[in-house]
């Protein structure tokens, strides 16, 4: 078995999110970054079948030069070829993403085996697009599922579960295919050391796509606005305590 994973380098949004003076993008001076958390999910998916079925785990990212950080990480848990298709920090649409990944999956396939399974995120973490794993599938010409929440492989089959209005749906699609998985499918592993020591050591294979515009254009990005709830002190001490007693049976806590 032969598997995909596409990867996207998005930025850890714990933190408060202050966006650049032309609000464009989100200012990420004081932000981490990591895996956006659905493809998380699909490197671990595909780690897992591919320790039931044998065969091997590709990662793939469209991103900066510090992405190789990311894709490292799916190597501490046993992505064992990694694909970097290095930009120069402009944004790239679904599109022209799309586009790239599809380059870049037929020169791979031309120049060794084909990938049975391209696994995505069902979304990313940051622009929220769902459309880069079916843009891929149908330049690709192959099924796509999204959505999906669980996967069996029985030969040349896969059978994907995604729950939809209360209950599941249930695809069956004959290898190769696409499939997005969402957060949740499984629960990501913990890199061993020796992982990490051995990630250190992968090498990156490199490439740089032409980059081009999309025709759907950004105009501006707004953060939400959140009301602040004021916190009103009583007092200090004992002398706090009748005013304390007066708010408890404002609040029928006291009989």
């Amino acid at each position: 078995m032969n598997v995909l994973v596409c990867i996207k380098r998005v930025p850890d949004v714990g933190a408060r999110i202050v966006l650049s003076t032309d609000a464009q993008e989100i200012d990420t001076h004081m932000l981490g970054f990591a895996v956006s958390p659905h493809e998380e999910c699909a490197v671990e998916e595909a780690v897992r079948i591919v320790e039931l079925q044998g065969g091997s785990v590709s990662v793939l990212t469209l991103g900066p030069p510090d992405a190789v950080e990311q894709l490292r990480d799916a190597a501490a848990i046993g992505a064992t070829r990694l694909f970097l298709l290095e930009t120069d920090g402009r944004e790239w649409g679904p599109m022209a993403t799309a586009d790239a990944i599809v380059e870049a999956v037929r020169r791979h396939e031309s120049q060794s085996e084909p990938y049975d399974l391209i696994l995505f995120g069902n979304e990313a973490a940051d622009t929220g697009d769902y459309q880069v794993g079916v843009r891929v599938a149908r330049a690709l010409g192959r099924a796509c599922v999204t959505g999906v929440k669980n996967l069996e492989i029985s030969g040349a089959t896969i059978r994907a579960r995604r729950e939809f209005g209360g209950g599941d749906e249930l695809f069956e699609l004959r290898l190769p295919s696409v499939v997005s998985v969402k957060e949740g499918i499984n629960l990501p592993r913990y890199p061993s050391l020796p992982g990490r020591m051995r990630a250190k050591k992968a090498a990156v294979e490199q490439t740089t796509p032409e980059w081009h515009e999309d025709p759907v254009r950004k105009q501006a990005l707004r953060v939400p606005v959140t009301e602040r709830e004021k916190a009103e002190i009583l007092g200090t001490g004992v002398e706090a305590v009748p005013a304390l007693v007066d708010l408890l049976e404002q609040l029928g806590v006291l009989p």
